[in-house]
This record gives structure tokens, C-alpha cells and sequence, in this order.
């Protein structure tokens, strides 16, 4: 017991001295944080571009992959699903101490989910969530989160290998010249939400911040969209001012029954209620949803929902 008193002393004293002491060098304490900046720049971001066969987006420090399953021709009632509205898997990497944390979200035909999972396992990489976000698709779409952590170039190659176990696109596509149009009033539906939306693909998308931060493993999930932390609505146009909309709202337990009453009065059929992370702060759930019907009635069905959650608006 002495002892441990007199290290604990010993140890205060050391820190008075540290504090009191005009010749502390304080770079010592910020070497983690500038060496971190100097990993991520020091990344060889054109051999990842290279495994993985695309060009990412840039957000920020986020360089956020998209695997569209162009591949499928999938429907659900009637509707024939475009990629951007709800089969648009996608990879991101966000540097870290030490390389990147990955974290990505893979759409897979339910015969692909074990080759997929069996080859991310082997590599090391965490499979987070296996689960449907759609009800009546035809063929059924499955979608695995996964969560890696190492070289990033190490990861990339890993991730194409165990994609090559689908049928997933290794290869992107061209993008359609000219971009298919979205036949929305998205300047009324940009109002009714509250955030401005994105053309992609011939769907109209949005992403709205919730205000709280998230965490993943102590490490801040930001910018939240290319994350996947924002809550994303998606609308594809399906004629006469119609549309079908999907996507996913993040929610505290406390918004969670709140949010499918909303949807419900108005008409939107919730589809899926599950988490995609393990070790997220504060817990997160993941609420997914479908309806087709008159674009501006479920802009507002929408917009009743988001406001029982603490996401940004404007």
C-alpha cells in the first residue's frame, strides 16, 4: 500500500512539474494528432482508386466508394428499382492513426451473402449487421455492413476480393450522358424537407444531419453523410407527380416508435428496424421505409416524421 502511495505521488509531482515548468516541450502531446494529418496525407489514395476499380467521392477527409448493383433488374410493386434509390452499396474510408477505418454498406443477393461474409472474416474484416431494408423486392436484396481497420490498401484489396464472391460490378460504369432527369418539383420538395436534395441517377436524394455527434470506437463518424450517419430519403420518379421513396432515418430508442407512428398516419410503410454498427455512441437504429404515391403528400409524411428526431433543418 506504501508503494502505491508513493508512486501516485511521485506521479502528481511529475505533473505539478509539467505544468509549472517554462521549459515543457508540448509538442510531445501533439505528435499523436500531427502524425495522424501527416498519415493521411502520406495515403496512396491512387492505389486504393486502383484495387477497387472507381474513382471515389471526397468529403472532407472521407473517400467514400460506391458498388451499385447495375447489375440486378430488381422490382417491387410494379416499381423497377433504379441503383441510387436503393441498391447503391458503397465502401468509406476515413484516415486514422495508423491508416483508415472502413466502414461500408454491400447490397448482396441472398445466395452471395456466405462466399462475401466467409472472405471479409477471413481478411479481418468485421461484419456488423446482415439484414433486408426492403419487403417484397423481387429478386430479395440483402445488404451487409462491415467495419475494417488497417492499410488502406490492404483493405481495398480484401473488400474486391470478397465482392468477387457476387456479382457485383468490379468495374464502373460510365455514367449516362445525359444524366436521366428527375421529373419532381424538387424546389417544392427541397421545402417541404428542409434540406436541399441531389440529383443521382435519375432518384432525387436527400441527407439530413441529425444535430447530436456519433461515434464509432472513440472516433467521430463525420461528414456524417458519406458515413452513412445522415438520414437518407430517396425519391424516384414513377409519373404523374408520383414517386417511390425509400431510405433510412437514424434514431435514438426514444424517437424509434415515435417516428413509425408518423410514417404510418401518412401512409409510408415501415420496412426494417435494426442497428448497422456494434460499438456506436449514442445507440443508433436504423428505420427503413417504402411507399409510392403522390411525391409532395410523402414529402410532408416525411417531413412529420423528421420532425420527431433531432435532425438539422434549413
Amino acid at each position: 500500500m506504501r508503494s502505491r502511495i508513493s508512486a501516485l505521488i511521485g506521479t502528481g509531482a511529475c505533473l505539478f512539474a509539467l505544468g509549472t515548468s517554462a521549459q515543457t516541450d508540448w509538442r510531445k502531446f501533439t505528435e499523436p494528432f500531427i502524425s495522424t494529418a501527416q498519415a493521411a496525407e502520406e495515403l496512396d489514395w491512387q492505389k486504393v482508386d486502383e484495387t477497387l476499380g472507381r474513382k471515389p467521392a471526397v468529403s472532407g477527409d472521407v473517400h467514400r466508394y460506391g458498388f451499385p448493383r447495375s447489375d440486378l433488374t430488381v422490382t417491387l410493386d410494379g416499381v423497377a428499382i433504379k441503383p441510387a434509390l436503393a441498391l447503391g452499396g458503397w465502401i468509406a474510408f476515413k484516415p486514422v492513426h495508423g491508416g483508415v477505418m472502413a466502414m461500408g454498406d454491400l447490397v448482396l443477393l441472398e445466395s452471395e451473402i456466405n462466399p462475401v461474409m466467409a472472405k471479409m472474416i477471413a481478411s479481418g474484416i468485421e461484419i456488423t449487421a446482415v439484414h433486408n431494408h426492403l419487403l417484397r423486392a423481387n429478386p430479395a436484396t440483402f445488404y451487409m455492413h462491415i467495419l475494417g481497420h488497417g492499410d488502406p490498401a490492404k483493405l481495398a484489396s480484401a473488400i474486391r476480393d470478397a465482392l468477387a464472391e457476387s456479382k457485383t460490378p468490379l468495374t464502373a460504369a460510365a455514367p449516362a450522358n445525359p444524366p436521366p432527369a428527375v421529373d419532381l418539383d424538387t424546389a417544392q420538395l427541397d421545402q417541404i424537407v428542409g434540406v436541399k436534395g441531389q440529383a443521382n441517377g435519375g432518384v432525387y436524394q436527400f441527407n439530413v444531419p441529425r444535430r447530436d455527434p456519433i461515434t464509432e470506437g472513440g472516433m467521430a463518424l463525420t461528414p456524417v453523410g458519406p458515413m452513412g450517419v445522415a438520414i437518407g430519403i430517396n425519391f424516384q420518379p414513377t409519373g404523374a407527380g408520383k414517386a417511390a421513396i425509400t431510405g433510412d432515418f437514424i434514431l435514438t430508442g426514444e424517437e424509434v416508435n415515435p417516428v413509425i407512428t408518423a410514417l404510418r398516419t401518412n401512409g409510408i410503410e415501415v420496412t426494417a428496424l435494426h442497428s448497422h454498427m456494434l460499438n456506436e455512441q449514442p445507440r443508433m437504429f436504423f428505420m427503413h421505409f417504402w411507399a409510392n404515391d403522390d411525391a409532395i403528400k410523402l414529402a410532408k409524411g416525411l417531413r412529420a416524421a423528421l420532425d420527431k428526431t433531432a435532425s438539422t433543418k434549413g
